[in-house]
Order: structure tokens, then C-alpha cells, then sequence
């Protein structure tokens, strides 16, 4: 991907699904939106993790989920952070070529939370709070929700953009694109009033996989 590429050539290269997502992905995404969002905004002011961090962990998730529209827009943000286009297009193809050795537990930690669809293990969350600390594990998670969240939304829109161009994505259909992209919108306001209920409880902005097996 180059920084000349438009948004619909780059959706249109990548021609397919890596992978979909149901309405109740998309809806419990957006449940922990708003708190994750806040925290990566106190993350600027104090800076406890660098934007290009933040980035970087964003595209590993990217990477993992496939949405090209996402992939286009961070590619962008990246570029302007100062990141070369070997080192994105080595995010965004899985390779550790580019990872510091500092940041490569949170790397890790970013691409197993996608690949477990945003419902990992605890166990791999604590680890990241004895290695980088409560708070910075806490601006980690954030991003990656985010970014999950945005992938989630952005697959169906780059399917659908695609169609538009002649190029439907296989094993994709209109009413699902269109069904995601209208509940996202619809499901916002429930979602963030249930997000915020859970922040009077005093409940986490987390949740994991409970299981024992690994």
C-alpha cells in the first residue's frame, strides 16, 4: 500500500474477507468503546504510551482482522507519525521485522486479542500489566478495542464499497453489509448507555475468556 493509494483502490486490492463479524460482536465492541476512547485521550495529554505505540499496535490488529478500509486509514496515520512504508506494510503482513523488542509483548497481546475476537484469555491481559504496568496495560487494551471495534464496522463498509465497484466479496451478500452498517449506527446510542451503566456499577471495561482450556 502506498501513500498515494486512494481509499477504493485500496479496498478493491484487497478483494475478499479475512473476516466477518456478527451483530453481537459489533454491538459488544461498541458497548466498550467510550471508556477505551477516553482512555487513549488521556493517553495524549500524559503520554504514557507514544502515538506511534498506539499505531502500531492498531495495525497488528488490522493485520489479524483484514479490513482494508482500516488498513487505508492507519496506513495514513502511520505515514504521518513518521513510519516508513516498509515498516506499515511489515505491520500490516504479520512480520516482526520492525517490532522493538519493548513493545513486542503488546504486539502479541494485540494480535492474540483479535484472533480471539476480542474475548481473550485473562491470564494474556495480566501479563501485560506485570510487563509494562496497570496503567499503560490499561491504554494497551484500550487501543486494541478500539481498533476492533473499527475493523468490525469497517469490514462490512469495504465489502460494500467493493460491490459498488463490481467486485462483491465472496461469501458476502448486500444484506449483511448493509445490516452492519445500519445496526452499527442504531446500536450506538443503546450501546454507549449500556457502556455507561456499566461504568456507574463499577464494572470493567473488559471481558475475557473465562474457560480453562488454553
Amino acid at each position: 500500500m502506498t501513500k498515494k493509494a486512494s481509499l477504493t483502490e485500496s479496498i478493491l486490492q484487497k478483494g475478499g474477507f479475512k473476516r466477518k463479524f456478527s451483530f453481537y460482536e459489533l454491538y459488544r465492541s461498541l458497548v466498550y468503546a467510550p471508556r477505551a476512547m477516553r482512555k487513549l485521550i488521556g493517553n495524549k495529554k500524559r503520554e504514557l504510551l507514544a502515538p506511534p505505540f498506539i499505531e502500531r499496535l492498531q495495525l497488528a490488529v488490522t493485520e489479524v482482522n483484514g479490513c482494508a478500509a482500516c488498513s487505508y486509514q492507519h496506513t495514513q496515520m502511520a505515514l504521518k507519525q513518521g513510519m516508513s512504508n516498509d515498516e506499515i506494510n511489515s505491520f500490516l503482513s504479520g512480520s516482526t521485522d520492525f517490532t522493538k523488542p519493548e513493545e513486542a509483548k503488546a504486539i502479541l497481546f494485540a494480535q492474540y486479542f483479535a484472533d480471539s475476537r476480542g474475548f481473550p484469555k485473562k491470564f494474556t491481559y495480566d501479563s501485560i500489566v506485570a510487563e509494562y504496568g496497570k496503567k499503560e496495560a490499561c491504554i494497551i487494551l484500550s487501543a486494541v478495542q478500539i481498533m476492533i471495534a473499527g475493523n468490525i464496522y469497517g469490514i462490512p463498509f469495504s465489502a460494500f464499497l467493493s460491490r459498488i465497484y463490481g467486485k462483491p466479496y465472496k461469501g458476502s451478500s448486500i444484506y449483511y453489509e448493509l445490516g452492519m452498517l445500519i445496526s452499527g449506527i442504531l446500536f450506538i446510542p443503546f450501546a454507549f448507555i449500556h457502556g455507561g451503566l456499566r461504568a456507574l456499577l463499577g464494572l470493567p471495561n473488559e471481558r475475557y475468556d473465562k474457560s480453562t482450556a488454553e
